[in-house]
């Protein structure tokens, strides 16, 4: 797969502040790392726009977005936005969050990580700030 590499991947979580549920991966591999940088910043970049919209029926659009804008930036970014995505479903399983939205989450996930336009999520009368 690309953007994949031979070093072992791990992804731990804990509850922090006000039981916000922190994530992070961890790789062996310098090299994945460098190039993943940019892809997680895309990811927190949607993440904050989704929290600050605060839209209802928004969460898939941000969850392609972040992924395609993560994928823009090549293998490294294929890589963090695959692992940031999979983390984050795997603790909202964990969470008791319904196995249907996780799903659809993922569906708009590998929407957006394959390059197929994210506002095919997009609902109608969400600003055009994001």
């Amino acid at each position: 797969m690309i953007g994949e590499c031979a070093f072992r991947i791990t992804a731990l979580s804990d509850l922090g502040p006000v039981g916000v549920v922190r994530v992070f991966v961890f790789t062996w591999c310098p090299f994945c790392l460098f190039l993943s940088f940019p892809g997680a910043w895309d990811m927190w970049r949607a993440y904050s726009d989704m929290r600050e919209a605060n839209y209802i029926n928004a969460d898939k659009y941000f969850h392609a977005r972040g992924n395609y804008d993560a994928a823009q930036r090549g293998p490294g970014g294929v890589w963090a936005a695959e692992k940031i995505s999979d983390a984050r479903e795997g603790i909202q399983k964990l969470m008791g969050h319904g196995a249907e939205d996780s799903l659809a989450d993922q569906a708009a996930n590998e929407w957006g990580r394959s390059g197929k336009d994210p506002n095919h999520f997009r609902p109608a009368g969400l600003p055009d700030k994001y």
